[in-house]
């Protein structure tokens, strides 16, 4: 059985990330360099999150939690006007992982990617940690 962290390591970062970059070059106009640059990644990971082959699997229901969004987009403005640098990108993606875990939206997100049984109450106790 997958972990919560291994659910949001493999889905729900990589879907941030990937929200991240298409807006910093969509709407900001950035290259892929540039968004690599502040995100702390290889362009070609910025590629690979444009052409859709990384962070897809899950964006639908990413775009669908207004909080992610929300984080997202305050991500991208900090990025975008210089303010965060790729360390606090970093720091920012640990941020949203644990907001996630205590609104209870990667227990949510864990229950639809992994077979658990129906009395699982494993993320309540994570949260106690």
């Amino acid at each position: 059985m997958r972990t919560p962290c291994e659910v949001a390591v493999k889905y729900i970062l990589p879907a941030f990330r990937s929200y991240v970059a298409k807006v910093l070059i969509k709407e900001y106009h950035l290259s892929q360099v540039a968004v690599a640059e502040r995100l702390g990644i290889t362009q070609a990971a910025i590629s690979q999150y444009t052409s859709l082959k990384r962070g897809s699997k899950k964006m639908e229901q990413f775009e669908k939690i207004p909080l992610m969004k929300n984080m997202a987009k305050e991500l991208v403005e900090g990025l975008a006007n210089g303010k965060l640098s790729s360390k606090d990108s970093v720091l920012y993606f640990c941020k949203m992982c644990k907001t996630l875990r205590t609104r209870d939206v990667a227990s949510i997100l864990h229950k639809d990617l992994v077979v658990l049984p129906n009395e699982c109450d494993i993320c309540p106790e994570l949260e106690n940690l």
